[in-house]
Protein backbone atom coordinates (compact mmCIF):
# COMPACT_ATOMS: atom_id res chain seq x y z
CA UNK A 1 0.00 0.00 0.00
CA UNK A 2 2.74 2.18 0.73
CA UNK A 3 4.34 1.48 -2.16
CA UNK A 4 1.50 2.60 -4.41
CA UNK A 5 0.98 6.07 -2.51
CA UNK A 6 4.66 6.59 -3.33
CA UNK A 7 4.30 5.61 -7.34
CA UNK A 8 0.82 8.54 -6.80
CA UNK A 9 3.41 10.96 -5.14
CA UNK A 10 5.92 10.41 -8.00
CA UNK A 11 3.44 10.49 -10.39
CA UNK A 12 1.66 14.10 -9.24
CA UNK A 13 5.20 15.72 -9.28
CA UNK A 14 6.41 14.45 -12.48
CA UNK A 15 3.56 15.89 -13.64
CA UNK A 16 3.86 19.16 -11.74
CA UNK A 17 7.21 19.56 -13.17
CA UNK A 18 6.04 18.98 -16.97
CA UNK A 19 3.36 21.88 -16.37
CA UNK A 20 5.59 24.33 -14.49
CA UNK A 21 8.19 23.83 -17.28
CA UNK A 22 5.57 24.24 -20.07
CA UNK A 23 4.24 27.21 -18.42
CA UNK A 24 8.12 28.31 -18.91
CA UNK A 25 8.18 27.04 -23.07
CA UNK A 26 6.80 30.19 -24.94
CA UNK A 27 5.62 28.30 -28.32
CA UNK A 28 3.34 31.30 -29.41
CA UNK A 29 4.07 32.56 -33.11
CA UNK A 30 3.78 36.65 -32.48
CA UNK A 31 0.36 37.73 -34.51
CA UNK A 32 1.22 39.44 -37.72
CA UNK A 33 1.20 43.46 -38.03
CA UNK A 34 -0.48 45.53 -40.85
CA UNK A 35 2.25 47.74 -41.98
CA UNK A 36 2.75 49.97 -44.55
CA UNK A 37 6.70 49.88 -46.03
CA UNK A 38 6.00 52.15 -49.51
CA UNK A 39 3.76 53.41 -51.93
CA UNK A 40 4.47 54.26 -55.69
CA UNK A 41 4.20 56.56 -57.06
CA UNK A 42 4.37 58.55 -54.62
CA UNK A 43 2.85 61.06 -56.79
CA UNK A 44 -0.42 60.87 -58.95
CA UNK A 45 -3.15 62.38 -60.45
CA UNK A 46 -7.11 61.75 -59.21
CA UNK A 47 -8.23 58.50 -61.28
CA UNK A 48 -4.96 56.84 -61.87
CA UNK A 49 -3.55 54.33 -59.79
CA UNK A 50 -0.56 53.38 -57.16
CA UNK A 51 0.59 50.72 -55.17
CA UNK A 52 0.77 49.95 -51.79
CA UNK A 53 3.11 47.58 -50.35
CA UNK A 54 3.47 46.30 -46.71
CA UNK A 55 2.60 43.57 -44.69
CA UNK A 56 -0.62 41.40 -43.40
CA UNK A 57 -3.32 42.86 -46.09
CA UNK A 58 -6.32 41.22 -46.58
CA UNK A 59 -6.73 39.03 -50.17
CA UNK A 60 -10.30 40.38 -50.56
CA UNK A 61 -10.17 44.34 -51.39
CA UNK A 62 -13.14 45.31 -50.40
CA UNK A 63 -11.65 43.73 -46.43
CA UNK A 64 -9.13 46.41 -46.46
CA UNK A 65 -10.13 50.06 -45.70
CA UNK A 66 -7.69 52.61 -47.55
CA UNK A 67 -8.30 56.59 -46.97
CA UNK A 68 -6.06 59.28 -48.03
CA UNK A 69 -6.28 61.50 -44.91
CA UNK A 70 -10.07 61.63 -44.47
CA UNK A 71 -10.71 60.33 -48.13
CA UNK A 72 -11.84 56.51 -49.03
CA UNK A 73 -9.78 55.06 -51.73
CA UNK A 74 -11.26 52.30 -53.83
CA UNK A 75 -9.00 48.87 -53.51
CA UNK A 76 -8.33 47.66 -57.08
CA UNK A 77 -6.19 44.33 -56.18
CA UNK A 78 -5.23 43.23 -52.97
CA UNK A 79 -2.18 40.36 -52.13
CA UNK A 80 -1.09 39.70 -48.77
CA UNK A 81 1.95 42.46 -49.19
CA UNK A 82 0.61 44.81 -51.84
CA UNK A 83 -2.89 46.94 -52.69
CA UNK A 84 -3.18 48.38 -56.01
CA UNK A 85 -5.15 51.63 -55.49
CA UNK A 86 -7.26 54.07 -57.11
CA UNK A 87 -6.24 57.56 -56.32
CA UNK A 88 -9.31 59.76 -54.86
CA UNK A 89 -10.27 63.32 -55.76
CA UNK A 90 -9.16 65.67 -53.12
CA UNK A 91 -6.85 62.82 -50.97
CA UNK A 92 -5.02 63.72 -48.04
CA UNK A 93 -2.75 62.47 -45.93
CA UNK A 94 -1.50 60.46 -44.17
CA UNK A 95 -2.07 57.60 -46.13
CA UNK A 96 -3.69 54.45 -44.16
CA UNK A 97 -4.46 50.72 -44.52
CA UNK A 98 -6.70 49.15 -42.10
CA UNK A 99 -7.11 45.19 -42.52
CA UNK A 100 -7.63 42.19 -40.44
CA UNK A 101 -8.28 44.46 -37.51
CA UNK A 102 -5.27 46.26 -37.64
CA UNK A 103 -4.70 49.95 -38.86
CA UNK A 104 -1.20 51.26 -40.57
CA UNK A 105 0.10 54.90 -41.96
CA UNK A 106 2.37 55.79 -44.04
CA UNK A 107 4.95 57.88 -42.68
CA UNK A 108 5.97 59.98 -46.14
CA UNK A 109 3.48 62.00 -47.83
CA UNK A 110 1.64 61.29 -51.15
CA UNK A 111 1.09 64.54 -53.52
CA UNK A 112 -1.27 64.80 -55.88
CA UNK A 113 0.26 65.35 -59.62
CA UNK A 114 -0.93 68.31 -61.77
CA UNK A 115 -2.82 66.28 -64.60
CA UNK A 116 -6.32 64.97 -64.00
CA UNK A 117 -7.58 62.43 -65.74
CA UNK A 118 -10.42 62.18 -68.07
CA UNK A 119 -12.73 59.13 -68.14
CA UNK A 120 -13.61 58.00 -71.71
CA UNK A 121 -16.31 55.68 -72.02
CA UNK A 122 -19.06 56.60 -74.36
CA UNK A 123 -18.76 56.56 -78.23
CA UNK A 124 -17.21 59.73 -79.38
CA UNK A 125 -19.82 61.41 -82.25
CA UNK A 126 -18.11 65.29 -82.99
CA UNK A 127 -14.59 66.52 -83.56
CA UNK A 128 -12.67 66.16 -80.14
CA UNK A 129 -9.39 66.77 -78.85
CA UNK A 130 -7.56 65.18 -76.39
CA UNK A 131 -4.81 67.97 -74.81
CA UNK A 132 -1.33 67.18 -72.72
CA UNK A 133 -2.61 69.06 -70.16
CA UNK A 134 -4.91 65.73 -69.26
CA UNK A 135 -4.40 61.93 -69.02
CA UNK A 136 -6.97 59.63 -70.33
CA UNK A 137 -9.01 56.86 -70.06
CA UNK A 138 -10.34 54.80 -71.82
CA UNK A 139 -13.00 52.22 -70.46
CA UNK A 140 -14.67 49.81 -72.23
CA UNK A 141 -14.59 50.27 -76.22
CA UNK A 142 -14.72 53.37 -77.21
CA UNK A 143 -15.93 54.54 -80.91
CA UNK A 144 -14.70 57.36 -82.87
CA UNK A 145 -18.12 57.29 -85.34
CA UNK A 146 -18.20 58.01 -88.63
CA UNK A 147 -18.07 61.73 -89.57
CA UNK A 148 -15.95 62.56 -86.10
CA UNK A 149 -12.61 63.47 -85.95
CA UNK A 150 -10.19 62.79 -83.19
CA UNK A 151 -7.59 64.38 -82.50
CA UNK A 152 -4.86 64.23 -80.35
CA UNK A 153 -2.19 66.53 -79.12
CA UNK A 154 2.30 65.61 -79.16
CA UNK A 155 2.75 64.40 -75.49
CA UNK A 156 -0.45 63.37 -74.77
CA UNK A 157 -0.71 60.16 -72.36
CA UNK A 158 -3.63 57.94 -73.02
CA UNK A 159 -4.24 55.13 -70.55
CA UNK A 160 -6.47 51.41 -71.42
CA UNK A 161 -8.56 50.71 -68.85
CA UNK A 162 -9.05 46.86 -67.59
CA UNK A 163 -11.79 44.68 -67.37
CA UNK A 164 -13.03 45.93 -64.89
CA UNK A 165 -13.35 49.67 -65.52
CA UNK A 166 -16.05 48.53 -68.90
CA UNK A 167 -19.13 50.32 -67.98
CA UNK A 168 -20.88 47.66 -69.83
CA UNK A 169 -20.33 44.99 -67.59
CA UNK A 170 -18.77 42.59 -70.53
CA UNK A 171 -15.46 43.36 -69.05
CA UNK A 172 -13.97 44.45 -72.14
CA UNK A 173 -10.89 46.16 -72.22
CA UNK A 174 -10.11 49.87 -72.75
CA UNK A 175 -10.07 49.99 -76.28
CA UNK A 176 -9.99 52.58 -79.23
CA UNK A 177 -11.76 52.02 -82.40
CA UNK A 178 -11.65 54.45 -85.69
CA UNK A 179 -14.99 53.52 -87.53
CA UNK A 180 -15.04 53.94 -91.63
CA UNK A 181 -15.51 57.35 -92.04
CA UNK A 182 -14.27 58.59 -88.94
CA UNK A 183 -10.53 59.97 -88.13
CA UNK A 184 -7.39 60.19 -86.24
CA UNK A 185 -4.83 63.00 -86.01
CA UNK A 186 -2.72 61.58 -83.38
CA UNK A 187 0.22 63.69 -84.78
CA UNK A 188 2.92 63.31 -81.86
CA UNK A 189 6.59 64.70 -82.35
CA UNK A 190 10.16 62.99 -81.69
CA UNK A 191 10.45 64.76 -78.71
CA UNK A 192 6.57 64.70 -77.40
CA UNK A 193 5.55 61.14 -78.57
CA UNK A 194 1.60 60.26 -77.81
CA UNK A 195 1.97 57.73 -75.58
CA UNK A 196 -1.35 54.76 -75.04
CA UNK A 197 -0.41 53.01 -72.18
CA UNK A 198 -1.54 50.83 -69.82
CA UNK A 199 -3.14 52.31 -66.71
CA UNK A 200 -1.23 50.19 -64.44
CA UNK A 201 1.65 51.71 -61.79
CA UNK A 202 5.18 50.95 -62.85
CA UNK A 203 5.86 47.33 -61.77
CA UNK A 204 2.53 46.18 -61.98
CA UNK A 205 1.94 46.90 -65.93
CA UNK A 206 1.45 43.67 -68.19
CA UNK A 207 0.76 41.86 -71.56
CA UNK A 208 -3.25 42.76 -72.46
CA UNK A 209 -3.63 44.83 -69.86
CA UNK A 210 -6.25 46.92 -72.06
CA UNK A 211 -7.18 46.00 -75.55
CA UNK A 212 -5.35 48.48 -78.24
CA UNK A 213 -6.03 50.53 -81.37
CA UNK A 214 -8.09 49.56 -84.12
CA UNK A 215 -8.55 51.62 -87.88
CA UNK A 216 -11.25 50.29 -89.98
CA UNK A 217 -11.29 51.73 -93.33
CA UNK A 218 -13.06 51.70 -96.19
CA UNK A 219 -10.19 50.26 -98.20
CA UNK A 220 -10.95 46.48 -100.10
CA UNK A 221 -10.25 43.02 -98.80
CA UNK A 222 -10.60 39.83 -99.77
CA UNK A 223 -13.62 38.51 -97.46
CA UNK A 224 -17.37 38.48 -97.56
CA UNK A 225 -19.31 40.96 -96.62
CA UNK A 226 -20.86 39.87 -93.20
CA UNK A 227 -17.13 38.41 -92.21
CA UNK A 228 -16.97 39.95 -88.54
CA UNK A 229 -13.98 41.43 -86.60
CA UNK A 230 -12.03 40.10 -84.31
CA UNK A 231 -11.96 40.56 -80.52
CA UNK A 232 -15.63 41.11 -80.31
CA UNK A 233 -15.66 45.01 -82.74
CA UNK A 234 -18.73 45.80 -83.48
CA UNK A 235 -19.87 45.52 -87.51
CA UNK A 236 -18.80 43.67 -90.38
CA UNK A 237 -15.82 44.03 -93.58
CA UNK A 238 -18.62 45.49 -95.88
CA UNK A 239 -17.70 45.91 -99.40
CA UNK A 240 -15.89 49.22 -99.67
CA UNK A 241 -13.81 50.03 -102.86
CA UNK A 242 -11.59 53.09 -101.80
CA UNK A 243 -8.14 52.30 -102.19
CA UNK A 244 -7.39 56.09 -101.06
CA UNK A 245 -9.59 56.39 -98.11
CA UNK A 246 -8.18 58.29 -94.83
CA UNK A 247 -8.67 57.05 -91.36
CA UNK A 248 -6.16 59.99 -90.48
CA UNK A 249 -2.56 60.04 -89.24
CA UNK A 250 -0.61 57.79 -86.34
CA UNK A 251 2.91 59.76 -85.76
CA UNK A 252 5.15 59.20 -83.35
CA UNK A 253 3.05 57.01 -81.22
CA UNK A 254 3.77 54.43 -78.55
CA UNK A 255 1.29 51.79 -77.73
CA UNK A 256 2.31 49.74 -74.58
CA UNK A 257 1.01 46.75 -72.71
CA UNK A 258 -1.94 46.09 -75.60
CA UNK A 259 -3.49 42.94 -77.23
CA UNK A 260 -5.94 41.70 -74.40
CA UNK A 261 -7.38 38.14 -74.45
CA UNK A 262 -11.12 38.83 -74.80
CA UNK A 263 -12.18 34.99 -73.93
CA UNK A 264 -10.53 31.37 -74.28
CA UNK A 265 -11.97 31.41 -77.91
CA UNK A 266 -9.65 31.33 -81.06
CA UNK A 267 -9.04 34.86 -82.55
CA UNK A 268 -10.98 36.94 -79.59
CA UNK A 269 -7.88 38.77 -78.84
CA UNK A 270 -7.37 42.49 -79.79
CA UNK A 271 -3.80 43.78 -81.12
CA UNK A 272 -1.52 46.24 -80.56
CA UNK A 273 -2.26 47.82 -83.60
CA UNK A 274 -4.67 46.63 -85.94
CA UNK A 275 -5.76 48.03 -89.54
CA UNK A 276 -9.11 46.92 -90.85
CA UNK A 277 -9.40 47.61 -95.04
CA UNK A 278 -7.31 51.15 -94.19
CA UNK A 279 -6.68 52.87 -97.31
CA UNK A 280 -3.53 54.18 -98.37
CA UNK A 281 -4.41 58.10 -97.39
CA UNK A 282 -3.93 57.18 -93.85
CA UNK A 283 -0.20 58.65 -92.51
CA UNK A 284 1.19 56.18 -90.58
CA UNK A 285 4.81 56.66 -89.37
CA UNK A 286 6.89 56.22 -85.89
CA UNK A 287 4.83 54.14 -84.23
CA UNK A 288 6.18 51.33 -81.42
CA UNK A 289 3.88 49.08 -79.83
CA UNK A 290 5.13 46.90 -76.78
CA UNK A 291 4.66 44.06 -75.14
CA UNK A 292 1.15 43.35 -77.24
CA UNK A 293 -0.39 40.38 -75.87
CA UNK A 294 -1.50 39.19 -79.38
CA UNK A 295 0.50 40.95 -82.42
CA UNK A 296 2.33 43.83 -82.14
CA UNK A 297 0.61 45.06 -85.87
CA UNK A 298 -1.99 42.87 -88.02
CA UNK A 299 -3.50 44.03 -91.65
CA UNK A 300 -6.37 42.61 -92.52
CA UNK A 301 -6.64 43.25 -96.52
CA UNK A 302 -6.42 47.35 -97.23
CA UNK A 303 -3.88 49.44 -99.08
CA UNK A 304 -2.33 51.39 -95.93
CA UNK A 305 1.48 52.22 -95.80
CA UNK A 306 3.60 52.87 -93.08
CA UNK A 307 7.55 53.74 -92.23
CA UNK A 308 9.20 53.15 -89.25
CA UNK A 309 7.70 50.67 -87.33
CA UNK A 310 8.66 48.75 -83.64
CA UNK A 311 7.49 45.57 -82.61
CA UNK A 312 9.28 45.41 -79.19
CA UNK A 313 8.20 42.18 -76.95
CA UNK A 314 5.08 41.07 -78.60
CA UNK A 315 3.76 38.19 -77.05
CA UNK A 316 2.64 36.38 -80.76
CA UNK A 317 3.22 37.85 -84.00
CA UNK A 318 5.19 40.90 -84.88
CA UNK A 319 3.72 41.54 -88.59
CA UNK A 320 0.82 39.61 -89.31
CA UNK A 321 -0.74 40.15 -93.10
CA UNK A 322 -4.13 38.94 -94.14
CA UNK A 323 -7.36 39.07 -96.50
CA UNK A 324 -5.36 41.00 -99.29
CA UNK A 325 -3.16 43.81 -98.05
CA UNK A 326 -1.35 45.24 -100.48
CA UNK A 327 0.38 48.20 -98.52
CA UNK A 328 4.05 49.55 -98.50
CA UNK A 329 6.35 49.52 -95.65
CA UNK A 330 9.85 50.08 -94.49
CA UNK A 331 12.14 50.26 -91.80
CA UNK A 332 10.23 47.89 -89.27
CA UNK A 333 12.42 46.39 -86.25
CA UNK A 334 11.26 43.65 -84.03
CA UNK A 335 13.00 42.82 -80.81
CA UNK A 336 11.78 39.48 -78.69
CA UNK A 337 11.63 38.95 -75.55
CA UNK A 338 13.04 34.94 -75.62
CA UNK A 339 11.29 34.15 -72.51
CA UNK A 340 7.83 35.12 -73.78
CA UNK A 341 6.16 33.20 -76.64
CA UNK A 342 2.56 32.34 -77.76
CA UNK A 343 0.57 28.96 -77.82
CA UNK A 344 0.15 29.47 -81.30
CA UNK A 345 3.92 29.89 -82.21
CA UNK A 346 5.37 33.09 -82.58
CA UNK A 347 6.19 34.87 -85.52
CA UNK A 348 8.21 37.81 -86.67
CA UNK A 349 6.20 37.18 -89.86
CA UNK A 350 2.78 35.55 -90.57
CA UNK A 351 1.30 35.95 -93.63
CA UNK A 352 -1.65 34.48 -95.30
CA UNK A 353 -4.18 35.46 -97.83
CA UNK A 354 -7.06 33.56 -95.87
CA UNK A 355 -7.92 30.41 -94.74
CA UNK A 356 -7.80 28.07 -96.60
CA UNK A 357 -6.22 30.66 -98.72
CA UNK A 358 -8.04 29.96 -102.29
CA UNK A 359 -11.45 29.65 -103.13
CA UNK A 360 -12.93 26.05 -103.43
CA UNK A 361 -14.07 24.28 -106.22
CA UNK A 362 -17.91 24.80 -104.89
CA UNK A 363 -17.26 28.68 -104.40
CA UNK A 364 -17.00 29.16 -107.87
CA UNK A 365 -13.94 31.51 -109.29
CA UNK A 366 -12.40 33.96 -106.90
CA UNK A 367 -14.07 37.41 -107.15
CA UNK A 368 -13.85 40.56 -105.32
CA UNK A 369 -14.44 40.26 -101.33
CA UNK A 370 -14.10 36.91 -102.01
CA UNK A 371 -10.35 35.59 -102.54
CA UNK A 372 -9.43 39.26 -104.14
CA UNK A 373 -7.26 40.77 -103.78
CA UNK A 374 -4.50 38.48 -102.72
CA UNK A 375 -2.36 39.54 -99.95
CA UNK A 376 0.14 41.28 -101.92
CA UNK A 377 2.10 43.54 -99.58
CA UNK A 378 5.73 44.96 -99.90
CA UNK A 379 8.02 44.76 -96.56
CA UNK A 380 11.97 46.49 -97.12
CA UNK A 381 14.58 47.29 -94.59
CA UNK A 382 13.18 44.94 -91.91
CA UNK A 383 15.41 44.05 -89.07
CA UNK A 384 14.60 41.14 -86.38
CA UNK A 385 15.81 40.29 -83.12
CA UNK A 386 14.98 36.91 -81.50
CA UNK A 387 17.55 34.81 -79.36
CA UNK A 388 21.51 36.32 -79.44
CA UNK A 389 22.67 32.44 -78.42
CA UNK A 390 21.19 29.22 -79.58
CA UNK A 391 17.46 29.77 -80.67
CA UNK A 392 14.85 27.77 -77.92
CA UNK A 393 11.62 26.70 -79.45
CA UNK A 394 9.85 26.38 -76.24
CA UNK A 395 11.03 28.76 -73.82
CA UNK A 396 10.24 27.76 -70.26
CA UNK A 397 10.64 30.24 -67.95
CA UNK A 398 7.98 32.00 -69.37
CA UNK A 399 5.09 32.83 -71.86
CA UNK A 400 2.56 29.92 -72.81
CA UNK A 401 4.09 28.96 -76.36
CA UNK A 402 6.74 28.38 -78.62
CA UNK A 403 8.99 30.50 -81.31
CA UNK A 404 8.75 29.58 -84.67
CA UNK A 405 9.50 31.04 -87.65
CA UNK A 406 11.01 34.39 -88.82
CA UNK A 407 8.89 34.08 -92.12
CA UNK A 408 5.72 32.08 -91.62
CA UNK A 409 4.72 32.36 -95.34
CA UNK A 410 1.27 30.72 -96.08
CA UNK A 411 -2.08 30.31 -97.18
CA UNK A 412 -1.56 31.11 -101.02
CA UNK A 413 0.45 34.76 -99.56
CA UNK A 414 2.30 37.00 -102.27
CA UNK A 415 4.40 38.90 -99.54
CA UNK A 416 7.40 40.17 -100.74
CA UNK A 417 10.29 41.04 -98.23
CA UNK A 418 13.71 42.43 -99.61
CA UNK A 419 16.82 43.79 -98.17
CA UNK A 420 15.91 42.61 -94.33
CA UNK A 421 17.75 40.66 -91.82
CA UNK A 422 16.25 38.15 -89.60
CA UNK A 423 18.61 36.64 -86.49
CA UNK A 424 17.89 33.95 -84.06
CA UNK A 425 14.93 32.40 -84.79
CA UNK A 426 14.50 28.45 -84.46
CA UNK A 427 13.46 28.30 -88.26
CA UNK A 428 14.30 31.10 -90.77
CA UNK A 429 11.78 30.73 -93.94
CA UNK A 430 8.76 28.15 -93.15
CA UNK A 431 7.15 28.54 -97.28
CA UNK A 432 3.98 26.34 -96.64
CA UNK A 433 1.09 25.95 -99.07
CA UNK A 434 -0.31 24.52 -102.05
CA UNK A 435 1.21 23.96 -105.26
CA UNK A 436 -1.59 26.08 -106.94
CA UNK A 437 -1.41 28.48 -104.27
CA UNK A 438 1.63 29.64 -102.31
CA UNK A 439 4.27 27.70 -104.58
CA UNK A 440 2.49 29.53 -107.56
CA UNK A 441 2.71 32.62 -106.17
CA UNK A 442 6.71 32.37 -105.91
CA UNK A 443 7.15 30.82 -109.48
CA UNK A 444 5.44 33.70 -110.80
CA UNK A 445 7.38 36.30 -108.89
CA UNK A 446 4.13 37.59 -107.12
CA UNK A 447 5.98 36.18 -103.87
CA UNK A 448 9.43 36.97 -103.62
CA UNK A 449 12.54 37.31 -101.41
CA UNK A 450 15.57 39.24 -102.30
CA UNK A 451 18.30 40.91 -100.05
CA UNK A 452 17.32 38.84 -97.00
CA UNK A 453 19.47 37.61 -94.47
CA UNK A 454 18.35 34.46 -92.28
CA UNK A 455 21.03 34.56 -89.43
CA UNK A 456 21.92 31.88 -86.28
CA UNK A 457 19.07 29.74 -87.07
CA UNK A 458 18.27 25.76 -86.66
CA UNK A 459 16.68 25.34 -89.56
CA UNK A 460 17.49 28.30 -92.11
CA UNK A 461 14.67 27.16 -94.74
CA UNK A 462 11.78 24.97 -95.29
CA UNK A 463 8.86 23.99 -96.98
CA UNK A 464 5.39 22.86 -95.18
CA UNK A 465 2.29 21.29 -96.51
CA UNK A 466 2.85 20.67 -100.68
CA UNK A 467 6.47 22.77 -100.76
CA UNK A 468 9.03 20.15 -100.52
CA UNK A 469 12.69 21.41 -97.95
CA UNK A 470 13.91 21.29 -101.77
CA UNK A 471 11.64 23.70 -103.39
CA UNK A 472 11.96 25.82 -100.84
CA UNK A 473 15.58 25.79 -101.07
CA UNK A 474 16.17 26.72 -104.39
CA UNK A 475 13.91 29.15 -103.96
CA UNK A 476 15.55 30.70 -101.41
CA UNK A 477 19.08 30.18 -102.64
CA UNK A 478 18.68 31.12 -106.27
CA UNK A 479 21.75 33.39 -106.97
CA UNK A 480 20.05 36.28 -108.52
CA UNK A 481 18.09 36.74 -105.16
CA UNK A 482 21.28 37.39 -103.23
CA UNK A 483 19.76 36.25 -99.93
CA UNK A 484 22.45 34.49 -97.47
CA UNK A 485 22.29 32.27 -94.49
CA UNK A 486 24.87 33.30 -91.45
CA UNK A 487 26.01 30.22 -89.06
CA UNK A 488 25.99 31.32 -85.80
CA UNK A 489 29.59 31.61 -85.40
CA UNK A 490 29.92 34.38 -87.72
CA UNK A 491 27.28 36.28 -86.64
CA UNK A 492 29.57 38.48 -84.55
CA UNK A 493 30.75 40.20 -87.64
CA UNK A 494 27.33 40.81 -88.98
CA UNK A 495 25.78 42.23 -85.64
CA UNK A 496 26.11 44.44 -82.84
CA UNK A 497 25.42 42.45 -80.00
CA UNK A 498 24.06 45.11 -78.06
CA UNK A 499 21.19 44.40 -80.42
CA UNK A 500 19.47 42.03 -78.07
CA UNK A 501 19.93 44.00 -75.10
CA UNK A 502 16.42 43.79 -73.78
CA UNK A 503 16.32 47.38 -72.08
CA UNK A 504 19.46 49.42 -73.49
CA UNK A 505 19.25 48.33 -77.52
CA UNK A 506 21.50 49.40 -80.31
CA UNK A 507 20.67 48.28 -83.31
CA UNK A 508 23.24 49.88 -85.54
CA UNK A 509 25.24 46.85 -87.66
CA UNK A 510 29.46 47.05 -86.66
CA UNK A 511 31.27 48.87 -89.18
CA UNK A 512 32.24 46.11 -92.01
CA UNK A 513 29.15 44.37 -91.35
CA UNK A 514 28.02 42.87 -94.68
CA UNK A 515 24.61 43.92 -93.83
CA UNK A 516 26.49 47.97 -95.04
CA UNK A 517 27.50 46.80 -97.95
CA UNK A 518 25.23 48.33 -101.28
CA UNK A 519 26.58 45.63 -103.65
CA UNK A 520 24.41 43.15 -101.09
CA UNK A 521 20.93 44.77 -101.46
CA UNK A 522 18.72 44.18 -103.86
CA UNK A 523 17.03 47.82 -106.39
CA UNK A 524 14.97 48.26 -109.05
CA UNK A 525 11.19 45.95 -109.59
CA UNK A 526 9.08 46.73 -106.53
CA UNK A 527 11.50 49.06 -105.18
CA UNK A 528 11.52 51.38 -107.07
CA UNK A 529 7.70 52.61 -106.10
CA UNK A 530 8.13 55.96 -105.24
CA UNK A 531 6.76 55.30 -101.51
CA UNK A 532 10.33 53.28 -100.92
CA UNK A 533 13.66 55.13 -100.00
CA UNK A 534 16.78 54.74 -101.17
CA UNK A 535 17.93 52.36 -98.80
CA UNK A 536 21.00 50.25 -100.19
CA UNK A 537 21.83 48.38 -97.03
CA UNK A 538 19.82 45.17 -95.16
CA UNK A 539 17.99 45.68 -92.11
CA UNK A 540 16.23 48.99 -90.94
CA UNK A 541 19.28 50.73 -89.99
CA UNK A 542 22.55 51.80 -91.51
CA UNK A 543 25.72 52.39 -89.55
CA UNK A 544 24.93 56.12 -88.36
CA UNK A 545 21.21 57.09 -88.58
CA UNK A 546 19.45 55.71 -85.00
CA UNK A 547 15.82 56.48 -86.33
CA UNK A 548 14.88 55.49 -82.63
CA UNK A 549 16.79 58.12 -81.08
CA UNK A 550 13.68 60.28 -78.19
CA UNK A 551 10.56 59.00 -79.23
CA UNK A 552 10.77 55.26 -78.08
CA UNK A 553 10.31 53.37 -74.86
CA UNK A 554 12.73 50.29 -74.11
CA UNK A 555 11.34 49.79 -70.44
CA UNK A 556 7.82 51.16 -70.34
CA UNK A 557 7.39 48.86 -67.26
CA UNK A 558 9.04 51.12 -64.92
CA UNK A 559 7.64 54.53 -66.57
CA UNK A 560 6.02 56.86 -64.61
CA UNK A 561 3.39 58.46 -66.78
CA UNK A 562 1.23 60.50 -63.80
CA UNK A 563 4.41 63.21 -63.45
Amino acid sequence: MKFMKRWQYLLLLIAGVFVAVSACTNDETPAPVTSITSISPTSAPVGSTIVITGTNFNTTPASNSVTFGTVPAQVVSATPTQLVVTVPANPGNPISVAANGQTAQFSGQFSLANKPVVEVATSITANTTWTASNVYLIRGFVYVRSGATLTIQPGTIIKGGGPATDPSGQSRGGTLVIQPGARIEARGTASQPIVFTSNAAPGQRKYGDWGGIVLIGKAPTNRPSATTFEGGIEGTFGTFNEPTDNSGTLQYVRIEFPGIALTTTSNSEINGLTLYGVGSGTTLDHIQVSYSGDDSFEWFGGTANAKYLVAYRGFDDDFDTDFGFIGKVQFALSLRDPNAADQSGSNSFESDNFNPGENTAAQGPAAPNNGLPLTQPVFANVSSFAFQSAPNTNPTSGGSGAYQSAMHLRRNTAISIYNSVFAGWPEGLRLDGTATGTLANVNSGALDLQGVTIANALTPVRGAAAITNDQATTFFNTTAKKNTIVASSDVAALLNAQSFNLTTPNFLPPSGSALLVGANAATGGKLADSFFTAAPYRGAFNGTDNWLATWTNFDPQNTNYDR
